[in-house]
């Protein structure tokens, strides 16, 4: 019997993940496996890039997980610098080109995984193409950014954005000893805390150094008589201004890298991410699959379809495809929406919903915001820290927490999301038995104040 062939296109998380697990069930014998990766690495930590940039991690190829030499003597035959171009569902097969030689040619499939990414949200404005202008996705594009803060002349950075990846290439370029002024369009930075939160982020960062401009929509990059960045033009409230800029950083968020799947007739969601069934199919197609970012997944707290790009789930979805197409069986529950990212010193955390989340899932709700320390108050170190929790009336089921502080503040949500996940609601949580000691926590740890104080909250609005 001829050996069945998967296809998979990309070559990080997602798709080397599902690549990998599937050669764990099946031999080459049983199953050829291709891959396609139109960059030159493979299997590496895209949230490492900032940290790189940064020079916390010294060494590039310190957040590769494997390189495409170590996938091919496992028996993947990976082929780097060459793009997929076309999806040919009906007849099983799909073309690619040879990035270096120019050479095109169509593979035939049994099996196809779409792992294609996130690609940065790009603003379409004058200027947006000039070489010193950088997104920050892949590791070439983490390359790239470093050989330019190398070249340029000056030491001014702008960071277009201030979500996850604005605020940390904010610090890198910080690291890096540029002057860094950040144009956030929304009110506050990190759209995904409610306001109040984000401004706490905003206090911390100008006690940092850095500027950070919100309700700033960007109209242009400013570009001299040589083609290089000289500033980047922003809409304010009271009217336009130029920001000077040596190099231009996009933190403007991402979007699913589905071109290729919309060209194709596969199914997607709201955001644009590929829709599939918990096995990671894409609906309505019994031997196409997908994971990583380019897919929306199930929240479990709203009950809907969101996009949330992380390198936890593609990774996830990887080993569920290739369990899948290795013959065995394995489905993705869905996600809580939790996420982390720092600031220098300030830690960011949330899961669960936002405010406006609650609101347009049509959820009443309670929120109450308590500040503590991360440790007993008075052990040396103790750090002020701020927990907003959000809880459904009535129910007093948890929807959703955020905290901003140091000292360890970031990972305490992750008692949070395990509430999260496991439905319980603000009374069961007090009543957790949570770790204490005084380097460690305060005898009420922050978590279990915000739920006691959100039970109250629930009761009072109860009457």
């Amino acid at each position: 019997m001829a050996a069945q062939r998967l296809v998979v296109i990309g070559g990080d998380a997602a798709g080397m993940s599902a690549a990998s697990q599937a050669r764990r069930f099946r031999g080459p014998e049983e199953l050829e496996i291709i891959a396609f990766e139109r960059g030159h690495f493979s299997s590496y930590s895209a949230c490492g890039i900032p940290y790189w940039v940064g020079g916390q991690v010294q060494d590039r190829d310190a957040l590769i997980a494997r390189t495409p030499a170590e996938h091919r003597e496992r028996g993947i035959g990976l082929r780097t610098r060459t793009e997929v171009t076309e999806i040919d569902v009906a007849r099983g097969r799909v073309r690619a080109r040879d990035l270096e030689s120019g050479t095109e040619g169509w593979t035939s499939y049994d099996q196809l995984v779409i792992a294609t990414g996130a690609r940065p949200a790009v603003p379409r404005v004058p200027g947006i193409g000039a070489p010193e202008v950088h997104g920050v996705q892949t590791l070439d594009d983490g390359q790239a950014l470093l050989d330019t803060l190398a070249a340029v002349p000056g030491r001014r950075a702008v960071v277009v954005g201030a979500g996850y990846i604005g605020v940390e290439m904010a610090e890198a370029l910080l690291n890096r000893g540029f002057e860094v002024t950040v144009l956030n369009r929304g009110e506050q930075p990190m759209s995904t805390l409610d306001p109040d939160m984000g401004r706490l982020v905003h206090t911390a960062m100008d006690g940092l150094g850095i500027t950070t401009v919100n309700g700033a929509e960007v109209t242009a990059v400013l570009t001299g008589p040589d083609g290089r960045v000289r500033a980047v033009r922003a809409r304010e409230a009271d009217g336009e201004r130029a920001y000077p800029a040596d190099v231009v950083v996009l933190g403007t968020g991402v979007e699913p890298h589905t071109t290729l799947a919309r060209a194709a007739g596969l199914p997607l969601g709201a955001s644009g991410g590929l829709l599939t069934d918990r096995a990671m199919r894409v609906r309505g197609h019994e031997n196409v699959y997908a994971g990583g970012d380019c897919v929306e997944v199930l929240d479990l707290v709203s009950g809907r379809e969101r996009y949330v790009p992380l390198g936890t789930h593609a990774n996830k979805h990887g080993q569920i495809i290739g369990a899948n197409i290795g013959g065995g069986y394995a489905t993705f529950p869905g996600v809580v929406g939790t996420a982390v990212s720092k600031v220098c010193d300030l830690e960011i955390a949330r899961t669960g919903l936002r405010e406006k989340d609650a609101a347009a899932v049509g959820l009443r709700f309670v929120t109450v915001t308590v500040e503590s320390t991360g440790r007993a108050g008075y052990y040396p170190g103790a750090a002020p820290m701020t927990v907003k929790m959000l809880a459904e009336l009535r129910t007093g089921r948890l929807l959703g927490v955020q905290i901003v502080g140091r000292d360890g503040a970031a990972k305490r949500v992750d008692v949070a999301a395990v509430a999260l996940t496991a439905g319980m609601t603000v009374e069961a949580m007090t009543a957790l038995d949570l770790g204490y000691a005084p380097p460690f926590s305060p005898v009420w740890d922050p978590i279990l104040i915000a739920a006691r104080k959100a039970v109250a909250a629930v009761r009072e609005a109860a009457g």
